[in-house]
């Protein structure tokens, strides 16, 4: 027998009227602002798992291939 959290308020069935009325286009202004979502592999996850070892990695390859060309500027 499974044990339930009691705190955790899931249904074990939604229907969509229960959802609510839906909104079209709810996400598009983060979406324009820049938001970028991205989904890693595994493995990848599992050698960077925060979001700033993300970016210090990619950032380090940008500037190695930046002074590899010449190419100054992000």
């Amino acid at each position: 027998m499974k044990k339930t959290d009691e705190s955790c308020d899931l249904r074990p069935l939604y229907r969509r009227k229960d959802l609510g009325i839906g909104r079209r286009g709810k996400y598009l202004e983060a979406y324009r602002s820049g938001t970028n979502l991205v989904l890693l592999k595994p493995e990848v996850a599992k050698a960077f798992p925060t979001e700033k070892a993300v970016n210090e990695a990619l950032q380090s390859l940008i500037d190695i291939a930046q002074k590899s060309t010449g190419q100054l500027g992000h």
